[in-house]
Formats: structure tokens, C-alpha cells, sequence
């Protein structure tokens, strides 16, 4: 169990899971069925890989300069969430 952590496996197998299930809506999408925007479940998807990163890198003892970016880089696609949440929601 300390091998999933230490070298940061566990967040990879996370990946993973998270591109087998975005994998999933979009397929369910194509059949007809629309469970969310595509763009959407991309930004969302991005802003969780992001931070995944983040913490892949603090398990393997990155200094902060390679931690940052990927921080930086998920606020971002939280903040694109956030607007076309917003966008959505907005009554005319």
C-alpha cells in the first residue's frame, strides 16, 4: 500500500478510472441518451486531472515549481467551469 502512495500509482490509477468514465458518458452521450455537454465534462474532467497532478507530484517530494503549474493550471479549468455553469444558469 506504501508503493501506491509513495510513488504517487495511486493518483495514475485514479487517471485512469476518471478517462475510463469520461470515456463512458461520452459513449452513453453518442447513443442518444444527453447526460452532460461534452465541453463540459471535459473542462470538469480537467480541472480533477489537474489537481491529481498536483498531488502526484507532493507524494513523490516534487519541489513547489513543478506542483504549481499543475495547481495553476486546475484553478483555471475551474474558473472555465465556473463560467459555463454560469453562463448556463443565467435567466435572460
Amino acid at each position: 500500500m506504501n508503493r501506491l502512495f509513495q510513488g504517487g500509482l495511486i493518483v495514475d490509477l485514479i487517471l485512469v478510472f476518471m478517462a475510463i468514465e469520461t470515456m463512458g458518458l461520452l459513449l452513453i452521450r453518442i447513443r442518444g441518451t444527453a447526460v452532460f455537454r461534452p465541453l463540459d465534462l471535459l473542462v470538469n474532467g480537467g480541472a480533477g486531472a489537474a489537481l491529481l497532478l498536483a498531488l502526484r507530484g507532493a507524494l513523490k517530494g516534487d519541489e513547489w515549481q513543478g506542483i504549481a503549474p499543475w495547481l495553476v493550471l486546475g484553478l483555471l479549468f475551474h474558473l472555465w467551469d465556473l463560467r459555463l455553469r454560469w453562463s448556463m444558469h443565467r435567466t435572460p
